[in-house]
C-alpha cells in the first residue's frame, strides 16, 4: 500500500520531488537550503487517525509552530469507520475517507502544520496490515523530514484502542529502522521520543465529557488508562494557543455529534482540558532526570543554531 501525501503550501510538493531524485541530485541540493532544514528544530506527531492531531497534539502543534519548529504530522488512516451520526447518513468507507482528509487538511492549516503526510491504511485495522510495510513507509519519512523530536500514543493507546497502540508500536520501530543503514536515504536518529500521557485527572474530566471510555476488544473491556502524576516527564503550557486548539477541532465536522459536548464546553472546563498538555518521555538522547521539563526540545535548544536565519531562509557563513 502507498502513502498519500497531502500537499500543503508547496512544502510537501517539495519534500516528494527531493525523494524521486536521484541519490547523487539529492546531494547536490544547495548548500543554503541544506542549511537552513538542518538548523531548524522540528517535531514529527505520528497518530492514527484524523482528528488525533487536534484532540491530542493540538496545543503542542500550534505552539512550536508559532515559535518557528518546523512541525509535522503522519497519520496512518482515513477514519473511514468513524462515524458518529445517524448510521442511515453514513456515506460509506470511501466517501467518508475523503471527507475526514479534507477535515484533517482545514485542522493542519489551523495548527500550522508544515508537512502532513495520510498513510491509506484501513481504521480500525491497523494492527492487521503488513508491519513492514508500515514501519518503512513511517521510517521513510522520518529520514526524509529529519525530525529531531517524535510524540506519539502511549502504549496503552488512551485507552485500548488498537490503532493508537498499532502506531505507538510502529513508531519506536520506525524510529529504529530509520537510523539504520538499511534505506534509500541517509540514516537519522531522532533525539527524543514523547507519549500523551493524560493524568486520572484529565482522564475522569474527558469522561464526565464523553461518558464512560471503554472498548471491548477479543471478548474484553478496555478503559482509558491515567499515567500518575509522578510519571509525568514533560508539562506543556498551551493555553495561549486554546483558540487555535478549538478551531482545529471544529474542522472536524464529520465528527461534531460525538464532539457537542465538547464543542459546548465553558472557557474554564477548557482551559483545564487543554491549557496543559503533560507526557512521558520515552527515550532521550540529549536529557533525562526528574526534573520535570517544560519544553520538548530541552536539550537541544543548545545545539540551536541560526533558527531565525534558517526560518527565513538566510544562513549566515
Amino acid at each position: 500500500m502507498n502513502a498519500v501525501d497531502i500537499l500543503r503550501n508547496g512544502h510537501q510538493t517539495e519534500v516528494t520531488a527531493v525523494a524521486n531524485l536521484p541519490e547523487e541530485q539529492r546531494i547536490a541540493l544547495s548548500q543554503k537550503d541544506f542549511l537552513a532544514k538542518q538548523n531548524r528544530l522540528k517535531l514529527m506527531c505520528i497518530l492514527a487517525h484524523p482528528d488525533d492531531e487536534s484532540l491530542g497534539t493540538g496545543g503542542i502543534l500550534a505552539k512550536y509552530a508559532a515559535e518557528g519548529v518546523h512541525t509535522s504530522v503522519i497519520t496512518a488512516t482515513r477514519g473511514q469507520q468513524g462515524w458518529p451520526g445517524d448510521p442511515a447518513a453514513n456515506p460509506g468507507p470511501e466517501a467518508l475517507g475523503q471527507l475526514r482528509a479534507g477535515e484533517l487538511r482545514a485542522a493542519a492549516d489551523v495548527l500550522g502544520v508544515q508537512e502532513l503526510i495520510l498513510l491509506d491504511y484501513m481504521d480500525g485495522e491497523l494492527d492487521e496490515v503488513d508491519w513492514e510495510t508500515a514501519v518503512s513507509q513511517i521510517a521513510h519519512y522520518i529520514r526524509l523530514l529529519q525530525p529531531h523530536v517524535v510524540v506519539t500514543f502511549d502504549p496503552y493507546g488512551a485507552y485500548g484502542h488498537p490503532d493508537h497502540i498499532a502506531i505507538s508500536q510502529m513508531t519506536m520501530a520506525a524510529i529504529v529502522a530509520a537510523s539504520s543503514s538499511n534505506g534509500a536515504q541517509p540514516p537519522h536518529q531522532v533525539a527524543k521520543l514523547y507519549y500523551m500521557a493524560d493524568t486520572a485527572e484529565i482522564a475522569h474530566l474527558y469522561e464526565d465529557i464523553f461518558g464512560e471510555l471503554v472498548m471491548t476488544i477479543d471478548d474484553e473491556e478496555r478503559r482509558m488508562v491515567s499515567w500518575p502524576r509522578w510519571a509525568i516527564t514533560t508539562r506543556i503550557e498551551t493555553a495561549a494557543y486554546l483558540p487555535q486548539i478549538w478551531q482545529a477541532i471544529s474542522c472536524h465536522r464529520s465528527q461534531l455529534p460525538g464532539y457537542n459536548m465538547l464543542v459546548q464546553l465553558p472557557l474554564e472546563q477548557r482551559h483545564r482540558l487543554y491549557g496543559q498538555q503533560s507526557f512521558y518521555r520515552a527515550f532521550s538522547l540529549v536529557n533525562g532526570g526528574r526534573t520535570v521539563e517544560n519544553d520538548l526540545f530541552d536539550g537541544l535548544r543548545e545545539n540551536e543554531t541560526h533558527l531565525q536565519g534558517a526560518k527565513d531562509g538566510i544562513v549566515g557563513d
